[in-house]
């Protein structure tokens, strides 16, 4: 009897522990809404306002989802503002998820700006952008930017391990994404970056993505990026910055500039694979005496050109340049790249060398007949389709113009 209580509290102590380490059985859904307030309880019927909600003002633990209802929310204008800060800390096992309630179109007027002790969060399915205009003419270099006289939005990242930004839609701010050092082992993956920036009377200035790194992996993956006035990928730092631990791939970047991996400093780690260029071109490695290791494979580069600078070893296998006015491999070649977080979502990219008006495009068992698609333009993504229909189990007939085009492929209902 003695023996076999002492076995009874033996592994109720061992469970206890282990429930102990391990995360929450149940996370919480919080709710936050345009007409929120700080002093509502979070919930369905009684959502929070933004500031507070992402900035760690209520109790948001590892686990939780933070549901963001319709509407626009306008951060409080400032010259240079980066707008709601975020300020949450998920852990390893149990990231805290920051999205739009799903079917909602939910819009950051200002920017997120991700600072500690934010960490392990994964913020998905929002637009982002600056709804102040630009100078209207341009404007001359201003190292404090001031006279550009708007918020800088975008998303901002200066914290956080295993991050995740997923299918945003970031356009118009001065600078689309500013990700920077601190940020480790993190993730920007199916993302639309679209006309970012501003024109100087010298050049012109804000990327798609300015981007540092040091530990960890960062990872860019099935974005797309077109339009603005600087880089589309500008991983660039000074003789003092790293620029090292890059995996880029399967990116769709067109009716752009330069697609740059490279700065001052010498680079390591960079791995570059599957991206899909029109008319911009791509260079790994810029200033630096020597870099050490690159892998650049499998890219298309139409219009563009391929420059691989000063790296000790290299490996360059599969890239397919294609020069402007050069003669053509394919009439047709045609790109479908699958959403690994969304199963409805796929980027489409069109090479139609011999500027049919029509292109028959095959996207295999992503449609199965019967069910209903959208075909939207990157740049208008929450406006209308380019086509709403039902797929019939054949190609689905695509209308173009000229010789290239992009589109963000959604399976189900509108």
């Amino acid at each position: 009897m003695k023996r076999s209580r002492l076995l009874i509290i033996v592994l109720f102590g061992g469970l206890s522990a282990a429930l102990a380490r391990s995360p929450r059985l149940e996370a919480a859904d919080w709710y936050v809404a345009v007409d929120g307030r700080e002093t509502n309880a979070g919930t369905a019927d009684a959502p929070w306002d933004i500031g507070t909600a992402l900035g760690g003002g209520h109790k948001i633990a590892p686990g939780d989802n933070v549901w963001i209802r319709a509407g626009t929310y306008h951060a409080p204008a400032k010259v240079g503002g980066t707008g709601y800060e975020i300020r949450l800390a998920g852990d390893e096992s149990a990231p805290i998820r920051i999205g739009a309630l799903p079917g909602a179109h939910a819009t950051i007027d200002g920017g997120l700006n991700i600072l500690p002790p934010a960490t392990r969060i994964e913020i998905r399915d929002l637009e982002i952008l600056v709804s102040e205009p630009r100078p209207p003419n341009a404007i001359p270099p201003d190292p404090s930017y001031a006279n550009v006289n708007r918020p800088w939005g975008g998303l901002n990242v200066s914290s956080g391990t295993g991050c995740k930004f997923i299918n945003l839609v970031i356009h118009d701010n001065s600078q689309g994404v500013s990700w920077w050092t601190p940020s480790k082992e993190s993730e920007l993956y199916g993302c639309i970056i679209y006309d970012n920036g501003w024109a100087g009377t010298d050049r012109g200035h804000g990327h798609a993505v300015y981007t540092q790194n040091a530990e960890g992996v960062k990872l860019i993956s099935d974005c797309i990026m077109t339009g603005g006035y600087g880089y589309t990928l500008h991983a660039y730092g000074s003789s003092r910055a790293d620029v090292d631990n890059y995996l880029v791939q399967g990116n769709i970047v067109y009716a752009g500039n330069t697609f740059l991996i490279g700065g001052g400093k010498p680079s390591h780690g960079i791995r570059v694979f599957a991206n899909m260029l029109y008319g911009v071109p791509m260079q790994i490695g810029y200033s630096a005496p020597s870099n050490e290791d690159c892998e650049v494979r499998d890219n298309l580069i139409v219009d563009g050109s391929l420059n691989i600078v000063k790296y000790n070893k290299v490996i360059n296998e599969g890239n397919l340049v294609v020069a402007k006015d050069a003669p053509q491999r394919e009439a047709v070649k045609i790109v479908l790249r699958k959403n690994k977080y969304d199963s409805a979502r796929a980027h489409l990219a069109i090479f139609n060398w011999n500027k049919a008006p029509e292109v028959m495009v095959d996207v295999g068992d992503f449609l199965k007949p019967g069910a209903r698609y959208r075909l939207l333009n990157p740049r208008d993504f929450y406006g209308k389709p380019v086509m709403e229909e039902t797929a019939d189990g054949k190609p689905l007939k695509i209308p173009m113009e000229g010789e290239f085009a992009a589109f963000v492929l959604m399976r189900g209902p509108a």
